[in-house]
């Protein structure tokens, strides 16, 4: 072909407008010999554009043809021109799959196979795939054999004479015949084998459902027996060599490329267990041992290959145990771990483009169908399908799942499988990646149908069908439920209570009776209200289910919504503000601190919805609160009710914000910086406890005094309180000190100072739907016996005269949080040099903390309590890891400024720092200080009362667990990780507080 030198012919028009991406080198394909009786033909170039991949279609063809003998080119050309049945499949299946065409590039005599196009051919079974294979001898003519039957198959696929399930049954079906043409091989390899025992192959996962991959593992199961008369050790022994043997047919790489992998991982124990099994060995393992998943994969168990007496009996036995598998004990849990997608091992960079276990990916819908039918296939056979589109319309013609949501998820699902099995046939090889390269997107986008624009299309519905399917795989579990007690759409099936009930329980309900009370009450009716809740609670339930206690979140749900539904901003709230209806979800269900702190004040759940609303409130922001409303109230109680409302509503925001962090929502993870978080809270708690205080004092003196105390007053904060590490459930430990005015006489002074305290003590404590604020002010010079304020030259004179060196090392903490600030530092002044003695401590005084230390060990553990895991006085925990602290600040905080301060991390951080403490026992203690904390905070979280051990039940265990970051079933491994750090950390204390490091 010769055109004006900068024109383009028109061929190269043709060709363009055909769908070639490279006309010129298509150009120059057509103008080969090997096609030149056919080059001018319009059929020819019209069937290449309606290819997938038109320029990648017609390099595959001159492949085929340039390989053909020369005798035989003509025929293949005559018929391909003449015959529209093989031009479509061959020139599809060359669009389509580059493997493909390199190998009839290889056997290119095997065009001949997409010639036929008899009824039989249509639909092929196993009986026609066996016969496709009959003349593989080896394992290179068994590759070649399969390749030519997955030709035809493709074939049909990319045509689109057989749908995804078809062509996905083909697949399986093709799969089982070779398994069986592999087997035959091995036995004719090793006869003697093959006397002495019987061995079945059992298909499961995709190849047992029927529903296999163009490229995926073919797992299965081998179970034997020995012959009449041969002794079963060496029966076992001839099978397992005729399975590996089987095996390796198909998974080694030959001449001719590889098969599939063949993978037995899904027998019992695993690639630790032995390859073949009796059928009474399989049998023992799954009715002692097996774990839920493992029933799981059993659903779709089949006898495929070698002795089906056998094979059948196998499948027959288990079915009972498959089927009765949502009675075991660890379902619940095992069914909590499986729901959580397990993404933390793919790569950031690739979670998006994951079709299977991606956001929104197929396993996200082969999971939710599997539990169902677990869940109800116990009592309604017409579940129990290894397919997966099968057992969706079953659960939708049951009414276990309602019909538009399967339907969407049918469609979504074919979607997805269709582009996965698109993805594997252009390489033939396993993968679930979404390509990136525009060509590669584009030829996936055409083998769909999509034409105009084949990648905006792809993308536009690849994403419309994952959101569907990440809207829907948790709503199918729980939308029947409300349809089961809204009692609307009467023509609609439904679930029955019993199956209702089920479904519950297998979702960690642990009072299904009493959940579907709550459903019914909050969803019945026609009202907006209802309508609303119909929305949001397939959604909450599901994260409700997703912790630990799912029965006091929907409790605690009814009641908030009890509460509030009249509020025309609550459900509003949590359609439509994305984070609330998460975030309310984790609370409610996380313990039973958090949830009685908003049931006492409902509209707190404003904060959830809030972005800034888990954000702590500063110091200043608080005081100018409180300090405001004590002036507006017109008495002390009423001044002080207040101030403790303000408080419980920030302890709210306080442990919110501490659980939703701890435990992340699907849009952000959880924290991973515990240290972070522990600091945050005890700085929130602090702070607000602190502003509290200041508010009690205001109201106490203007009550009786009106603006000006007859004495200077000043609260110092000291333990927890003064470190900023008060946990939920710490009490506010201080020291009073006061400064008479000008004029006042000491008693005077010394009178209004323990009144004031006395006042502020009370009213902090009255019995009001509020939690109380204890003070404590045992940490005082003598004590109980005691007075509870004292001047600052009282404190001056015991200290000088009296003070003990546990008293110097109480000051530690010392810092003052509320009343007159001036006298709030004088105090600190003289504080400083009994803390951070000049050159450090004496001996003397080191042995004493040492033996102070040791018989606090010894004395205050209480009784039974199990000291590996005494968060606070404990091996390895807050005491111990305080008091090393604490004897480097005494020693070393005269000469080291970073020292100098009330909190535990820093004063370590700054020891690390100075080369007190090398930086590897720093990050040990740190560590267990960091996780003891937690422990007590946990505790209080759950149980609602404070507490320095873990607790007994095994639900509340549960609860902690979470907040830990572990998920359900393993406690152990908490108990385990809890004494492994605290160990280690007693170990640095042994040597840096009781030995002889300094």
């Amino acid at each position: 072909m010769t055109t004006v030198p900068g024109r383009r012919s028109s061929t190269f028009t043709r060709l363009l407008r055909h769908g070639f991406t490279d006309p010129s080198a298509a150009e120059q394909l057509l103008d080969l010999d090997a096609l030149a009786s056919v080059r001018s033909d319009p059929v020819l170039l019209e069937a290449l554009g309606a290819t997938a991949d038109p320029d990648l279609a017609l390099r595959g063809l001159v492949r085929i043809v340039e390989a053909e003998a020369a005798d035989e080119r003509q025929v293949l050309l005559d018929t391909l021109v003449t015959a529209k049945p093989l031009r479509d499949r061959l020139l599809g299946v060359l669009g389509a799959s580059e493997a493909l065409g390199d190998h009839l590039a290889r056997h290119p005599r095997d065009w001949q196979a997409l010639v036929t196009y008899e009824a039989i051919d249509l639909h092929p079974g196993v009986a026609e795939f066996e016969q496709g294979l009959a003349d593989a001898v080896d394992p290179d003519s068994l590759r070649v054999a399969y390749r030519r039957c997955l030709l035809t198959l493709a074939a049909r696929d990319v045509c689109g004479t057989t749908d995804l399930a078809q062509t996905a049954a083909e697949l399986a079906d093709l799969a089982t015949a070779t398994l069986r043409a592999a087997l035959a091989i091995a036995r004719t390899a090793a006869p003697e084998d093959a006397a002495q025992c019987r061995l079945a192959v059992v298909a499961m996962g995709k190849c047992g459902g029927r529903e296999l991959n163009y490229v995926s593992d073919v797992d299965v199961i081998f179970v034997g027996e020995a012959r009449d008369g041969v002794d079963e050790t060496k029966a076992m022994q001839a099978a397992t060599r005729l399975a590996a043997h089987m095996m390796r047919i198909c998974s080694e790489t030959t001449a001719e490329g590889t098969i599939w992998e063949v993978d037995a991982n899904l027998r019992p124990e695993g690639r630790n267990g032995p390859l073949v099994r009796t059928l009474s060995s399989h049998l023992a393992y799954y009715q002692r041992w097996a774990k839920t998943w493992e029933f799981q994969a059993l659903l779709k168990a089949r006898a495929v290959a070698g002795d089906p007496e056998l094979g059948a009996e196998y499948v027959e036995a288990v079915s009972p145990l498959v089927w009765g598998a949502a009675d075991r004990e660890n379902f619940v849990p095992d069914v909590q771990k499986m729901r959580r997608r397990v993404v933390d091992n793919i790569p950031a960079d690739r979670i998006e483009r994951e079709l299977k276990l991606g956001p929104g990916g197929l396993r996200d819908v082969e999971f939710a169908v599997q539990l169902l039918q677990l869940v109800h296939g116990r009592s309604d056979a017409s579940l129990r399908s290894g397919s997966t589109l099968e057992a969706l319309r079953a659960l939708a013609e049951g009414g276990y799942v309602g019909r538009a949501d399967a339907a969407q998820l049918d469609e979504a699902y074919r979607f997805l499988r269709s582009m996965e099995h698109r993805i594997q046939l252009y390489r033939m090889r396993r993968t679930h990646l979404v390509p990136e390269d525009e060509a590669d997107l584009r030829r996936l986008g055409r083998s769909l149908g999509m034409r105009t624009d084949p990648v905006a299309e792809l993308n536009k519905a690849w994403k419309r069908h994952a959101s569907v399917v990440r809207r829907l795989h948790e709503k199918i579990f729980y939308r029947p439920l409300l349809d089961a007690v809204a009692q609307l759409a009467p023509a609609e099936s439904r679930l029955s209570a019993k199956a209702a009930a089920h479904r519950l329980e297998a979702l960690g309900y642990a009072d299904p009776a009493a959940a579907l009370r709550h459903l019914e009450a909050l969803s019945s009716g026609v009202s907006r209200k209802a309508a609303i809740q119909r929305t949001l609670l397939p959604v909450l339930l599901g994260w409700f289910a997703d912790s630990a206690d799912p029965d006091a979140g929907l409790l605690g749900f009814r009641k908030v919504s009890d509460a509030l539904g009249k509020t025309p901003w609550y459900l509003r709230l949590l359609r439509d503000e994305g984070a609330a209806a998460e975030n309310l979800a984790r609370v409610l269900s996380a313990g039973r601190l958090a949830p009685d702190l908003l049931m006492r004040a409902p509209e707190a759940v404003a904060i959830l919805g809030d972005p800034e609303g888990l954000t702590p409130r500063t110091r200043a922001h608080l005081d100018q609160e409180v300090l405001a409303a004590v002036g507006r109230a017109g008495d002390a109680e009423s001044a002080v009710a207040v101030v403790r409302g303000v408080r419980r509503r920030e302890l709210f925001r306080t442990t919110a914000a501490d659980l939703i962090g701890s435990y992340g929502t699907e849009d952000s993870p959880a924290e991973q910086d515990h240290g972070a978080l522990v600091d945050r809270v005890g700085s929130a708690v602090t702070d607000l406890n602190a502003a509290t205080i200041a508010g009690a004092l205001r109201a106490a003196v203007r009550e009786r005094w009106g603006d000006t105390l007859p004495t200077r007053f000043a609260v110092i904060g000291m333990g927890r309180f003064g470190g900023h590490e008060l946990g939920y459930g710490s009490d506010a430990d201080v020291l009073f000190v006061h400064q008479p005015r000008e004029g006042v006489s000491d008693e005077e002074a010394g009178r209004a100072a323990n009144a004031v305290v006395g006042e502020m003590r009370r009213l902090l404590q009255l019995p009001t739907a509020d939690p109380p604020l204890l003070i404590d002010a045992d940490l005082r010079p003598e004590g109980r016996t005691g007075p509870m304020a004292r001047t600052l030259k009282s404190y001056e004179a015991y200290y000088r005269r009296w003070s003990l060196v546990w008293e110097s090392q109480a000051l530690l903490r010392a810092e003052p949080v509320a009343g007159d600030a001036e006298l709030g530092r004088a105090f600190i002044e003289l504080a400083d040099p009994l803390r951070y003695p000049m050159e450090g401590l004496g001996e003397d005084a080191v042995r004493e903390i040492r033996r102070l230390k040791a018989r606090m060990e010894s004395e205050r553990m209480p009784r039974g309590a199990d000291p590996t895991l005494h968060a606070k006085l404990g091996r390895g925990g807050l005491s111990d890891v305080e008091w090393t602290v604490q004897l480097m600040q005494m020693r070393h905080g005269w000469s080291e400024p970073g020292l100098r301060t009330t909190r535990t991390r820093e004063a370590l951080a700054a020891a690390c720092a100075a080369g007190l403490i090398p930086a590897e026992d720093a990050e040990t203690l740190d560590e267990a200080w960091v996780l003891a904390t937690r422990v007590r905070n946990a505790v209080m979280l759950v149980r609602g009362r404070p507490g320095d051990t873990f607790p007994s039940e095994a639900r509340e265990m549960t609860a902690v667990g979470r907040y830990l970051g572990y998920e359900p079933g393993h406690v152990g491994d908490m108990l385990d990780d809890y004494r492994r750090i605290t160990r280690r950390a007693r170990a640095v204390v042994e040597e840096r507080f009781y030995g002889a490091a300094s």
